[in-house]
């Protein structure tokens, strides 16, 4: 049975920083592209950002370029998505799942992150 698993967000000031992870299980991890999204109230969900499966390839959305990182541990099953100078914009669940090109897997809980003052 696959599971997702997202947490490491939280409440944080514009500017600050958070460190998501999304440990994966029940799949052969190693094989498979790996993506964030996120889905804002009112809003659909969107692909933030992708890294492919040995890590070579990374993409992100216009709207994170620069302000977000993502990379992956395949000894671990897990990827991360690094995000600094938080803005209120970014106020989203965010969620991971396995992209071929679309996503593979039942959607996780995701993990809150709230960016305000």
């Amino acid at each position: 049975q696959v599971r997702l698993v997202e947490s490491g967000g939280g409440l944080v000031q514009p500017g600050g920083s958070l460190r998501l992870s999304c440990a994966a299980s029940g799949f052969t991890f190693s094989s498979y592209t790996m993506s964030w999204y996120r889905q804002a109230p009112g809003k659909e969900r969107e692909l933030v950002a992708g890294i492919t499966s040995a890590g070579g390839v990374t993409n992100y959305a216009d709207s994170v370029k620069g302000r977000f990182l993502v990379s992956r541990d395949n000894a671990k099953n897990t990827v991360y998505l690094q995000m600094n100078t938080l803005k209120p914009e970014d106020t989203a669940v965010y969620y991971c799942n396995a992209r071929r090109p679309t996503p593979l897997f039942t959607w996780g809980q995701g993990t809150q992150v709230t960016v305000s003052s």
